[in-house]
């Protein structure tokens, strides 16, 4: 009997400690969030900065307008790229599911800030039918098997890895630019739902959540 109030004593201590450690679990979630938002937005300025230098218009944190497609409403142009293993993937094997064409490169510092969150909405959605497509344009004029070529691949090939991309990379994204309208700015997505119509897209880099909108779109369509 006397060991009892010891035991008890102890569990309590447990239950305050496990509660404590919660709390401060929930803190440092809730401050790397908060981290992350900010330094997306600090990112996001200097590169407006950077492009008001160049009458370039960025789209702030907040969104932007869709932009406007002569291919809305019309069926996303065919295409069979190489991914980065050689295998020749093509638009028509992805017939029946929603998907997002991101026209991107490896030197486009908004592309970098978009990557992550083309990660998270892959994840959140690819279990109901939705798939990203990652086309890389370099845009050096590299040809299959010179040395810019290699070099470029390595590039890319760096990135996937680092920014863990689930979802097909293809390359040799710029033999096709003209179909999807000429690709004056990157990144640029379309959002295409699944009997293959464009049904949106966005040019330079739109917020998360103007991103997940058009992916809700898309699979609804």
């Amino acid at each position: 009997m006397k060991s009892f109030p010891v035991h008890r004593n102890t569990l309590v201590l447990f239950a305050v400690l496990f509660l404590l450690a919660v709390f401060g679990w929930a803190g440092w979630a809730n401050w790397e969030y908060r981290q992350q938002t900010a330094d997306r937005r600090a990112a996001l300025a200097a590169l407006q900065s950077e492009a008001d230098m160049q009458g370039v218009l960025v789209p702030d944190a907040e969104g932007a307008s869709p932009a406007t497609s002569a291919l809305d409403g019309t069926a996303a142009p065919a295409f069979t790229l190489p991914d980065l293993e050689g295998k020749e993937i093509s638009l028509a094997s992805y017939r029946g599911k929603a998907l997002l064409i991101n026209f991107w490169a490896t030197w486009c510092g908004p592309c970098k800030i978009e990557t992550p969150w083309l990660v998270e909405l892959r994840n959140k959605y690819a279990a109901q039918g939705f798939e990203v497509l990652g086309i890389d344009t370099e845009g050096d004029d590299a040809q299959p098997g010179d040395v810019a070529w290699a070099r470029d691949k390595t590039d890319v090939t760096k990135f996937v890895q680092q920014e863990k991309m689930p979802y097909p990379v293809l390359v040799d994204g710029d033999s096709i630019s003209k179909p999807y309208g000429g690709l004056d700015d990157l990144p640029t997505s379309f959002f295409v739902d699944r009997q293959g119509k464009i049904i949106a897209a966005q040019v330079g880099i739109n917020s998360e959540s103007d991103i997940e909108a058009n992916i809700k779109k898309a699979l609804a369509e």
